[in-house]
């Protein structure tokens, strides 16, 4: 049960297991090349990505293309170099242009055919997801989270990125600069579920990070698990549902600002622990004393019943079980056997993400440059 849980970890629960759904379903249905899997190697598509580049990015790219300096503020929260070594775009001088040398801010950025199809594949899988969804944990349940959600968005009083932007800046959600355009819209229900789930736990991110000294990212996740006698490295993925790439920049984010040491384990040949330094311990106590003054100042802005009203739809999705006991959470994070996933480098995470979603997810998305995955892979 997540009855504990602080409230941006608790938004951050569905919006992870939907991402996944999401790019499991988006890796099934797509031509793609990965590092592990039967796509190993392949040349037969682009690099693989996660819903984040789809959602802050490739939906906004038309067909015929558009000036950079339309699109430079989504490159800012995603990686527009990322997106075209991997094929997905060309950025290029537009052929309309007479000057010998125009600026690269007017040069155009235009989906490859490659790109073409991923969005082809992209554009429907929100709306697949969600009904599934209905299905899975009760179209009451599902609508009630969306109204919950909802009632806060229209008091927000902010412009946000359909999806959280990558990290940035010692791994803060940075949104200099961004101006918002809207999302794809469901013909049938409006604002996708995931979006309603991003422009929350953004906001709520937003209003943390202005205090804090620690990004929610490092802090609900690495800085959340670490001991004043040290933990070992190779136990942070299975501590934090978080992979070790992402885990690595936490590190290193907290012994720069001195608030952890890394250090040889003492007690293993090799191997290495990180352990909290006495300002790593205060920073540890009050991130969490922030995170419930912030929760509490929410309360007092959009209404006790109100936040009450969003944990309760929260928890009758993340806590839901079906007639065997089984969290139904983990029914749509079953990989395919041919996904990424599902190879053995994965397999032990994938495996404990399936018997406890509630434990074993993130209790932040780590959104990364490296693909946008919400566990930072």
């Amino acid at each position: 049960m997540t009855v504990d849980l602080p409230l941006p970890a608790l938004l951050s629960q569905p919006l992870v297991a939907f991402t996944i759904e999401f790019d499991n379903e988006s890796e099934h249905r797509s031509r793609h090349r990965t590092t592990w899997g039967p796509a190993a190697g392949s040349r037969r598509g682009p690099w693989l990505v996660s819903q984040a580049m789809w959602a802050n990015f490739m939906q906004f790219v038309e067909a015929d293309g558009a000036p950079l300096r339309e699109l430079d503020d989504l490159a800012r929260i995603t990686n527009l170099a990322g997106l075209e070594r991997w094929g997905y775009i060309v950025v290029r001088p537009d052929p309309a242009d007479g000057r010998q040398a125009p600026p690269r801010r007017d040069w155009i950025v235009a989906p490859t055919p490659a790109g073409r199809r991923a969005q082809h594949v992209w554009q429907p899988l929100a709306g697949v997801i969600e009904d599934r969804w209905h299905d899975r944990f009760g179209a009451g349940e599902v609508i009630a989270l969306r109204d919950a959600l909802a009632v806060l968005v229209a008091r927000l009083g902010v412009e946000l990125p359909p999806y959280l932007p990558v990290v940035r800046n010692e791994m803060f959600a940075d949104l200099a600069g961004f101006r918002a355009r809207p999302p794809a819209i469901q013909a049938d229900r409006g604002t996708g579920l995931s979006v309603l789930l991003s422009w929350v736990l953004l906001a709520f991110t937003l209003d943390f990070e202005r205090e804090s000294p620690v990004s929610l990212a490092v802090s609900a996740n690495a800085l959340r698990v670490l001991t004043d006698d040290g933990i070992r490295v190779r136990d942070l993925p299975g501590l934090t549902g978080v992979s070790k790439e992402a885990l690595s920049m936490a590190a290193g984010v907290l012994a720069r600002r001195g608030y952890a040491v890394v250090q040889p384990d003492p007690a293993a040949g090799r191997g290495k622990l990180v352990r909290l330094t006495p300002k790593g311990r205060s920073a540890q106590d009050d991130s969490g004393s922030l995170l419930g003054a912030v929760e509490q100042r929410w309360r007092t802005r959009f209404g006790t019943a109100q936040i009450g009203a969003l944990r309760r739809a929260l928890h009758a999705v993340v806590d839901q079980r079906d007639d065997d006991g089984q969290p139904r959470l983990a029914q749509g994070l079953r990989p395919y056997p041919d996904g990424w996933r599902a190879q053995p480098p994965f397999l032990r995470h994938t495996t404990a993400v399936l018997k406890d979603p509630a434990t074993a997810l993130p209790r932040y998305p780590m959104v990364l440059h490296r693909g946008g995955w919400p566990d930072g892979s």
